[in-house]
């Protein structure tokens, strides 16, 4: 990733803790600045008749954003409701209206935003708005925009989430521009190289699946993708029959009350050889498929 003319590395961790229900656990860092995030990977998908709904499973309680250099300030992201619309006209689109939020206890922040539902003509303009305001992380009761006291606002947010965001400070009437994500593009992924992938990995593990949608052989995808659930089942009674509790590589834990996943050793071994541009690792002693 560049900042301005500095290049600066962001190192991406995840692993498959949970079978069933499907659960993923995952840990960002970019030691340069001093930023790591952690959260688990979980969604819940439900047919609305017109629409499909997404919404974050209940192990997923949002990524936890951790500032090193300002006093280790942890501040938890939840996320919004999302829906994928358009599917009886063969025209997909996805939507957001919803409310997430954004807390920090250590300084007393929190930020609710709101993502504005739009009507059924006219242009989409993914509109948001929001506030920042002091809160008592000990007794917060406040999740919407109206219910918080003006002289608790710190700042006010509007925008769309596809263009250009503003925030104002308190009072002030002038909006400043906080980003503007048009210009901004994914940064292109540095993986390791196919022969120092594991047989578990992802791209290697569905890469019979992936190959033959890319082909349009819907069948034998969906043989394939069957083949692999069927020897997940498999694995997993051969487990519960010999007394075998399942436990995962990198992380502590498949899932944890609090939504934040610890590294094992190990994987803080492998996190350190991200950094350094070193992929290798061992085949895993025990696998889920």
């Amino acid at each position: 990733m560049t900042d301005g003319d500095e290049k600066v590395k962001v190192c991406y961790l995840t692993e498959q803790t949970s079978h069933h229900p499907p659960v993923s656990a995952f840990y960002i860092d970019c030691p340069e600045r001093g930023v790591s995030a952690r959260g688990f990977d979980q969604i819940s998908a439900k047919f609305t008749g017109t629409s499909i709904r997404v919404s974050p499973g209940q192990h997923n309680l949002g990524i936890f954003v951790n500032i090193e250099k300002r006093d280790n300030e942890e501040y938890q992201l939840t996320h919004p409701n999302a829906h994928l619309g358009g599917i009886l006209r063969g025209a997909l689109s996805v939507t957001v209206a919803d409310t997430c939020y954004v807390t920090c206890p250590k300084t007393g922040l929190k930020a609710i935003l709101q993502y504005l539902e739009e009507g059924w003509i006219g242009r989409s303009q993914n509109k948001l708005e929001g506030v920042i305001f002091r809160y008592n992380p000990d007794k917060d009761t406040i999740n919407r925009l109206k219910d918080v006291s003006e002289n608790d606002v710190v700042a006010r947010i509007t925008g769309s989430w596809h263009g250009k965001i503003y925030f104002t400070p308190a009072g002030t009437k002038e909006p400043r521009l906080l980003i503007d994500i048009t210009p901004l593009h994914p940064v292109t992924k540095t993986l390791p190289p196919s022969e120092e992938q594991l047989s578990n990995e992802s791209l290697k593990f569905w890469s019979g699946v992936t190959n033959a949608i890319v082909d349009k052989q819907f069948s034998q995808a969906t043989k394939l993708k069957q083949d692999i659930e069927e020897r997940q089942r498999q694995r997993a009674a051969e487990r519960l029959e010999k007394g075998i509790e399942w436990n995962p590589r990198f992380f502590t834990g498949a899932v944890t009350p609090l939504g934040k996943p610890e590294l094992t050793e190990e994987g803080q071994k492998v996190l350190e050889g991200i950094h350094s541009g070193k992929f290798a690792l061992t085949e895993s002693t025990v696998q889920g498929a």
